[in-house]
């Protein structure tokens, strides 16, 4: 069966019934490095530890919290031009992983690729949707600074709030407060704040 319907046999089952991510069994002909042999799905995949896993598609107030994040984002990135910012679902390949930040900062290279981008982002963010628990973006925020990433910010829409996630540890802020610059992006301090505009 071809990548793009190999889950095309469905089977409804309460949500309250099923833990995600979900691991998805691997289609016929699927190959990790490259993007066009992913099963196509109404949601979020990334791969693991050998898994495929399965997040369902956004909900209304993680997809305009990512929205704002990215706006902040690219207002800073216009006065440094030697970065460049990922959203949508920014994948990254990286140790034969594959993982997707709600956004990204990456260092300007002179070539965008179709594929996965393959060297880690400076800073990665990660939007609380209702499917996501705080130890899941905890469990993705380790395995970024495992493979290069130097911060990750976790953003949580319910309490309006952020976390700073560095290999010298957790710092948490409030919707009043500017996050702390992250190593390698100077002037990057938006206020929590402001990444919950379209949620007011």
């Amino acid at each position: 069966m071809a990548a793009s319907n190999a889950y095309s046999d469905l089977t409804v089952v309460p949500r309250i019934a099923v833990r995600f991510p979900l691991a998805l069994p691997q289609p016929e002909g699927f190959e990790v490095t490259r993007p066009e042999t992913w099963p196509r799905v109404a949601g979020r995949l990334e791969y693991v530890s050998g898994r495929l896993e399965y997040m369902p598609p956004c909900g209304e107030v993680q997809q305009r919290t990512a929205a704002d994040v990215v706006t902040e984002l690219n207002l800073w990135r216009r006065e440094h031009p030697e970065f460049v910012v990922g959203g949508n679902e920014a994948g990254m390949l990286l140790g034969g992983e594959v993982r997707a930040a709600d956004a990204a900062v990456w260092r300007n290279t002179a070539h965008a690729g179709d594929g996965f981008a393959r060297l880690p982002p400076i800073l990665a963010v990660e939007v609380a949707g209702v499917d996501d628990t705080l130890d899941v973006l905890l469990e993705k925020a380790r395995w970024y600074l495992v493979h290069g990433v130097e911060t990750v910010w976790i953003v949580l829409p319910q309490s309006r709030a952020a976390r700073v996630v560095t290999a010298a540890g957790l710092v948490d802020v409030d919707g009043g407060e500017r996050l702390p610059e992250p190593k390698g992006l100077a002037g990057l301090s938006p206020l929590v704040a402001d990444f919950f505009r379209q949620l007011a």
